[in-house]
C-alpha cells in the first residue's frame, strides 16, 4: 500500500481551499460563535500527550463551556471513570481540540487552543450542581474558532430519528468480553442507571 508521506504532495493532491474556508476563522470569542458554542451541550474533547491522543466525549445539562473572557473557556470536569487520561495529557502537553455539536444542526464549530488544569476554589465552586462541584476545572486559551463543512453529519444522516442501537452490544457484554466474565455482563447493565444517577455530578 502507498501512503503520502510529503505535505507538498497531499496538498497537490487537494488543492487550494476555497477562501470560505479560511475567513471563517476567528481567533476569539464573537457574537456568532458565541451564540452557537453556548447552544452545544455536548462536545468532544480531543488532546495529545506523550501516552498518545485521546477522544473524550463532554456533557452537560447546559453549555457544556462557560466563558470567562473573549479568549478563554472554562469547563468543569463532572464525574467519568477516573481514568484521566484527559488531564493527564493536558498536563502534560496543553494543546486541545474541541468539537462542539448541537442537535439538529448539520453544522460543527471547532476551537483549538491550550489548556491548562486548575483546582481554583473559587472557579469549581462556581459550578456547583445539586451541592457537588467538580475537582477541576479544564481553562482552555482560544487559538482558533471556525465552522466545520455540514458534509459528514449530512453523509452520516445523525439526526435521523431511527433509535439504530438494538443490536449493539452493551457496556456489560463488552466488559464481560474483555475480562474473560470476570466483570461485567448483566448484572453491570442492570445497575448502571442507578449508579449513573446516583453520581451524574
Amino acid at each position: 500500500m502507498q501512503y503520502v508521506s510529503d505535505i507538498a504532495e497531499l496538498e497537490a493532491l487537494y488543492g487550494t481551499p476555497a477562501s470560505a474556508s479560511v475567513n471563517k476563522v476567528a481567533r476569539q470569542m464573537t457574537p456568532l460563535y458565541r451564540k452557537w458554542i453556548m447552544a452545544s451541550r455536548f462536545c468532544v474533547l480531543s488532546t495529545v500527550g506523550p501516552e498518545g491522543t485521546d477522544g473524550s466525549p463532554r456533557g452537560d445539562d447546559g453549555p457544556v463551556v462557560r466563558e470567562l473572557d473573549e479568549h478563554t473557556l472554562a469547563m468543569p470536569d463532572w464525574r467519568g471513570n477516573n481514568r484521566i487520561d484527559t488531564l493527564r495529557n493536558i498536563v502534560a502537553d496543553g494543546r486541545i481540540s474541541l468539537m462542539f455539536v448541537v442537535p439538529g444542526s448539520n453544522n460543527v464549530v471547532r476551537v483549538n487552543g491550550v489548556a491548562k488544569v486548575t483546582t481554583d476554589a473559587a472557579l469549581c465552586e462556581s459550578f456547583e450542581v445539586q451541592g457537588k462541584h467538580p475537582r477541576a476545572v479544564i481553562v482552555i486559551k482560544i487559538g482558533e474558532i471556525y465552522t466545520q463543512c455540514a458534509r459528514a453529519v449530512m453523509r452520516a444522516g445523525l439526526w435521523t430519528p431511527e433509535d439504530e442501537s438494538a443490536d449493539l452490544p452493551t457496556v456489560g457484554q463488552i466488559l464481560a468480553e474483555q475480562t474473560d466474565g470476570a466483570e461485567g455482563g448483566t448484572p453491570y447493565d442492570e445497575g448502571w442507571g442507578a449508579r449513573a444517577a446516583k453520581t451524574m455530578w
